[in-house]
């Protein structure tokens, strides 16, 4: 493999930090490809930034009972969030090609840590929305899958599968660290604490992404892993009109509409769905806000085997009939769901849990692939535009999931609409017609 073979290099600093092309006689570079290490930073980054999403299914019935909030106000503030987290991608794949990968990640944590903390001394309801919707909807949309597609672009041409598969499992694995400890402080100190911890994990990954990650393979003098060297592109300005610009372009197609839908209804049966309202609804039912928790990590846990299996997948199978496999499965095992649920946890929910885990964001790798197949170098703008629906789905049944649990008194309706919802989506994605592979 091309990008396997030992290089020789020889680079020098620049005044800003980075490294100049190869030139003259050089000396042996390792035969990891420094892709991996900017892969690994990435991996990190998006771990500590998805800290906070393991908050708001607990925080729930907690601030509720503080300050007596309706679970719809509180749903009120996730969905924006979440609206805030898709909208806000594809305009930060556009300042990173004006600024740099770097000064938008570190800005973004940033966000997420002041919301966070600021967030401890709320006292209303539209603090609520102004720190958790606003602060952390726009750093964590800036840290978005939009991030993910813009490395694996940028340092990748072959292995852009697996790598999109591993970069969308690091959300997973974030859960999955911090579901447990989370779920423990609110348990143990209240939700306050918990809060704190998120912001503190934000923080301890600003020096890595500050000294660790590069833009650019040039700025190491190296092409992409398993492609030829280019020279680094001059800063796009204009970023929000070119955002704005491939938009439209992409808009006047079916594809594009067709990937907004179906993701749309990933968002609302995974975020909007499953992360926010599970953890309430087990408890419903009588089961440990701790135990729930749990499972919730659980699931993360089989997420980031899926979401590696799917990119390997997508690597060697037509990407549009995954994608029809993946909703109709996840389709059928939400129709199931509101059965299974009850005090204790049993072999049919464990069941669940892992058939869930494997299939929980598996529809991302042949999402983006699709994306570069129909949109080639704008690929990484659209699907940020076809997270920003997956997020906009998300935040309507975050939103509306809460408005259920106060009507009904029961969050059934709202699984069983979802499970329909996933079989829509599968159809979707059999219609939608294979592109041209794009570089």
């Amino acid at each position: 493999m091309l990008a396997d073979v030992t290089q020789t290099t020889e680079t020098s600093a620049r005044a800003d930090g980075t490294e100049r092309p190869p030139h003259g006689r050089g000396r042996r570079v390792p035969r990891v490809h420094r892709a991996w290490f900017v892969a690994a930073v990435t991996f990190v980054t998006i771990i500590g930034g998805a800290a906070f999403n393991s908050l708001p299914g607990l925080l729930i019935d907690p601030l509720h009972e503080e300050f007596d909030w309706s679970r719809g106000e509180i749903g009120l503030a996730v969905s924006v969030d979440m609206a805030l987290y898709g909208l806000t991608a594809p305009f930060a794949a556009a300042l990173m090609d004006r600024f740099g990968i770097r000064k938008v990640v570190v800005s973004a944590l940033g966000l997420v840590a002041a919301g966070a903390l600021l967030s401890v001394w709320m006292t209303a309801s539209w603090q609520l929305m102004l720190y958790w919707g606003l602060l952390v909807g726009l750093g964590t949309g800036s840290m978005a899958l939009a991030f993910s597609a813009t490395v694996t672009n940028r340092w990748f041409v072959e292995r852009r599968g697996l790598v999109t598969g591993i970069l969308t499992a690091a959300g997973a694995s974030g859960q999955l660290v911090f579901l447990p400890l989370c779920a423990w402080i609110v348990d143990e100190h209240g939700w306050r604490p918990a809060s704190v911890t998120v912001a503190l994990a934000a923080l301890a990954v600003v020096p890595f992404v500050w000294l660790l990650l590069r833009d650019h393979p040039a700025d190491v003098g190296l092409a992409p892993y398993g492609g030829e060297f280019t020279p680094k592109p001059e800063p796009t300005r204009g970023a929000a009109a070119r955002t704005l610009r491939v938009l439209f372009d992409a808009a006047r197609t079916g594809p594009f509409w067709l990937l907004a839908g179906t993701f749309a209804i990933c968002g609302a049966s995974t975020n909007g769905l499953v992360r926010t309202h599970f953890v309430p609804s087990a408890h419903d039912h009588g089961m440990p806000v701790t135990a729930a928790a749990s499972l919730l990590a659980v699931i993360g846990v089989f997420d980031v085997v899926g979401t590696i299996a799917s990119g390997w997948l997508t690597d060697r199978f037509e990407a549009r009939r995954l994608l029809a496999v993946y909703y109709a499965l996840r389709g059928v095992s939400l129709v199931f769901l509101p059965i299974l649920l009850a005090p204790s946890v049993h072999v049919p929910m464990l069941f669940f849990i892992v058939f869930y885990g494997l299939d929980w964001v598996a529809t991302v790798p042949p999402t983006l692939a699709l994306c570069r197949e129909h949109y080639g170098a704008d690929s990484a703008i659209v699907f940020g535009w076809v997270l920003a629906s997956h997020q906009v789905g998300a935040a309507l049944v975050a939103f509306l999931g809460g408005v259920a649990r106060d009507v009904f008194g029961s969050y059934d309706v709202v699984w069983y609409a979802s499970g329909g919802l996933c079989a829509a989506a599968a159809l979707m994605a059999l219609v939608i017609r294979r592109g041209t592979p794009a570089a």
